[in-house]
Formats: structure tokens, sequence, C-alpha cells
């Protein structure tokens, strides 16, 4: 009964993705390999990492598990803008549809560092790294509609703030806190998202952007810790398995009754509460702004 409640929600859509094609980043490991392994049973999957030997390793996996061929490796490296410009620019070029963007990949309680274009490492590669990657495969997916773009956010959430003084934590730094800060950041970039996409699209079905918790999992993400990689070794019996973690996203990715649910926020595969700062409109407005200026794009 305990491992039941701490298994949480899970996805029961059977949906066919036939003729469909799914990326995730970060999906060499953690629930990101789970959810591979869950949406290749459907349909085409693009595993998007920065390290290769592993993700290669991750997909022949799932290729042998599922009989799926059709689950590609490419390379991503979310702390360096060079590397996701590539990344898109090879998969428009190979790909002539997107429908579902799962924005996966995250760092957790590293020391101070930064990315290969100056930004915090956690700010970096959980928002701006997404940001770009999903500016840059907008108009795919617009034309691939419906299409569906899937954020992992935490419930971590609820103790971020965007410091728009100090973004890149070079006043002050605290690991668990930039946590925080970037997963405030993803829920704030679905909810503008969301919001834009509404107001350009008179069928709401079309495209939708949603984020989600995928609760506490026993991963590799707390690596950075050790600490925190004790804690997660001595109570892994009340963490769900990278299996279970992974339920809310592919609910978020192929979930019938989420066709027209949009800008929303999930764990265990229903709505959650959002904290207030997650649901400030003029931060949103504002970090949008801010992160188009650090990335040198225009988004309107």
């Amino acid at each position: 009964f305990c491992r039941r409640y701490v298994a949480g929600g899970q996805c029961k859509s059977t949906a066919r993705l036939e003729g469909k094609v799914a990326i995730i980043t970060g999906a060499n490991t953690g629930i990101g390999k789970e959810t591979a392994r869950d949406l290749a049973r459907r349909g085409k999957v693009i595993v998007a990492c920065r390290d290769i030997a592993k993700a290669e390793a991750a997909a022949s996996e799932i290729r042998a598990e599922t009989g799926n061929q059709q689950v590609i490796v490419k390379k991503l490296d979310l702390a360096d803008t060079k590397s996701i410009r590539e990344f898109a620019e090879k998969f428009l070029a190979e790909e002539k549809e997107l429908h579902i963007l799962i924005n996966n990949a995250g760092v957790m309680l590293c020391p101070y560092s930064k990315t290969a274009d100056g930004f915090e490492m956690h700010l970096g590669v959980n928002h701006l790294g997404h940001f770009l990657l999903t500016f840059l495969l907008l108009e795919c997916l617009k034309q691939s509609a419906p299409a569906r773009i899937v954020n992992v956010s935490s419930l971590a959430h609820h103790g971020g703030r965007i410091r728009f003084h100090d973004l890149h934590g070079e006043k002050s730094y605290n690991r668990g806190l930039a946590y925080c800060h970037s997963k405030l950041a993803n829920v704030l970039f679905t909810r503008e998202l969301a919001r834009r996409l509404q107001g350009k699209s008179q069928r709401r079905a079309e495209f939708t952007a949603n984020a989600l918790h995928p609760g506490s999992v026993h991963s590799e993400l707390v690596r950075h810790s050790f600490v925190m990689t004790c804690l997660w070794k001595i109570f892994s019996f009340f963490l769900k398995t990278p299996q279970e973690g992974a339920q809310t996203s592919v609910y978020c990715a192929v979930a019938e009754e989420l066709d027209s649910v949009t800008g929303q926020y999930f764990s265990d595969c229903q709505p959650a509460y959002v904290s207030p700062r997650g649901r400030d409109d003029e931060t949103a407005k504002k970090l949008w702004s801010v992160s188009c200026e650090l990335l040198g794009i225009q988004w309107d």
C-alpha cells in the first residue's frame, strides 16, 4: 500500500503516435529515459543528449525492448547555445514534422559554474537552454499541429524567485535555491508561452504547452550533492522509481483529455497547485523579455 501511494498517478492513455515525432531532452537516464521507453512503444522518438555514448546505450536498450528502430540519438548540450542551434538546424533539415517536445533535461545542486555562454548553470540549462530550443523548433511544431510542449518543472518552484538583479548568482549563490529559481522559470515560461500561443490561434487544441512536477524520484539528478545522494539511497523506498516518475511526462504528452488544455501545471497525472510567484503574469512577461535579450533572439 505504501509503495502504491509513493508511486503516485499512472498514465492510462493507450494513444498511439504512428507517423508522429517526439523529442525528449536528457533521455539517456532517469525519467527522461523512461519517458522515451514509453513513447517508443507508440511512435518515433528523438533522444537528445549531451553524452552520446550513454544516449546510444539507452537507445539501443529501448530499441531491443520495444522493437521500435525509430529511436534516434542526436547530440544536444543545453549548456551551449551553439550546440542547441546545431541540433535544431540538423533536426529541421532531416525531419519534416515535430509533434511533441519534452523539455526534460536538467541539472540540480551544482557548485557555482557557468555555461559556455556565461549563464549560471541552473538557469542556463534548465530554463534558457530549453527556451532557445523551443524557439528554434516552434515553427515546425506549429506546422505539425496538433502539437504539444511539455516542460518538466518541480515542486521546488514553490521556493523559487526570479532575481532579476542577480540572475546569474554573481552577488550571492545558493545551489539549492538556484535550482528552485530555475524550476520557477520553467513554470513562468510555460504560462507565458501558452498565453502567447492562445492569442494567435483560433483553435486552442492546435498547440499546447504544459508544465509538471514528476515527484521525488530516485535518479542521478542529485549526483552533485553527497548528502542528497546518501539520503536518496537511505530513503529510496519512499521515492518514485524513474518509471513511476515519468508517468506525468507521458500523460502530458499523450493523454487525449489534454488535447485542449494549455498553460497548466500537473503532478501525479492531475492538475496541481502553482505557487503565487508561478502565477505572476508580470514576472512571466519580464522573464520572457529578459530571456530573449540574454539569448539574442526576437520572439514576439
